[in-house]
């Protein structure tokens, strides 16, 4: 991949998914495959992928309480967040960040970092002055969000299942507040 060019990052409207399903599938295929802890184990075959967005993005997003955010870079998706604002009443001003991903052939550019953006921006506009996640304990991902000023609230032994070895890895739940 040679193009280096800042990537576009925009929300994309259920419909919009929709018509892009075989690309939203190959990236989380393509992460999980590369040994991104987000849900699923291997094997790991496309058309769960293509369920997973189908079933679990959609209707949040048809629904209004998820935002997804693309990452486009040299004509490709080149990564993905979602921002999950379906709280409980008592938790108006709280959101989530979902499967921040990363195509393995697009990292090391700053995409999450600029996906990350987006959706702070989105959640301040929303009036979501906390935003929580949890990502696998000693995950590629974890500095990158204490670089972006999420705090560790405590890690949770035993968590999930590794994607591909035989073993249940801890969680570490972070948070930041605005």
């Amino acid at each position: 991949m040679d193009d280096q060019t800042a990537p576009l990052i925009v929300a994309l409207s259920a419909p919009e998914l929709e018509t892009r399903l075989n690309e939203f599938a190959a990236l989380l295929h393509a992460c999980v495959h590369a040994g991104a802890s987000i849900n699923f184990v291997l094997p790991f075959p496309l058309h769960e992928a293509e369920t997973f967005w189908r079933a679990k993005v959609l209707p949040g997003l048809r629904a209004g309480t998820r935002i997804l955010f693309a990452a486009e870079a040299g004509g490709r998706l080149a990564g993905s967040v979602q921002l999950d604002c379906d709280t409980p009443p008592n938790q108006p001003h709280r959101a989530e960040v979902s499967k921040l991903m990363v195509h393995p052939d697009f990292r090391r550019r700053g995409i999450a970092r600029a996906l990350m953006a987006a959706l702070e921006r989105r959640a301040g506009d929303l009036g979501r002055s906390l935003i929580t996640l949890d990502t696998r304990t000693g995950d590629m991902a974890e500095p990158l969000y204490a670089s972006l000023g999420y705090v560790t609230a405590g890690t949770i032994p035993g968590y999930c299942r590794d994607p591909s070895a035989d073993r249940l890895d801890a969680t570490t739940i972070m948070y930041k507040a605005r």
